[in-house]
């Protein structure tokens, strides 16, 4: 998946929290589904560290402004330190 894919899903999926703040028993199903959706878009160990935070995020009364998915996205394309390859001579 393109990353620019992701960022609209992770936009999409950042908008489907607000849902809580109109119809709150949303929270029950969102809170595990983003959690999973959150590991599908994001592999390895950072996936699933953002998962248990998006998941307790959700899970929480009024932590549902936290743009997880979207901070998720940013932090994987543009803040994380990218991986430095050695070559051995």
């Amino acid at each position: 998946m393109k990353k620019y894919q992701k960022l609209i899903i992770s936009l999409l999926c950042d908008g489907l929290g607000y849902v809580s703040f109109i119809f709150p028993p949303f929270d029950f199903i969102w809170a595990p589904l983003s959690a999973y959706f959150m590991t599908k878009l994001y592999k390895g160990k950072e996936g699933r560290v953002a998962a248990v935070i998006t998941f307790v995020e959700e899970a929480l009364p009024f932590f549902d402004v936290i743009p997880t998915f979207s901070l998720m996205w940013l932090y994987t394309y543009v803040l994380k330190p990218e991986k430095k390859t050695t070559i051995k001579a």
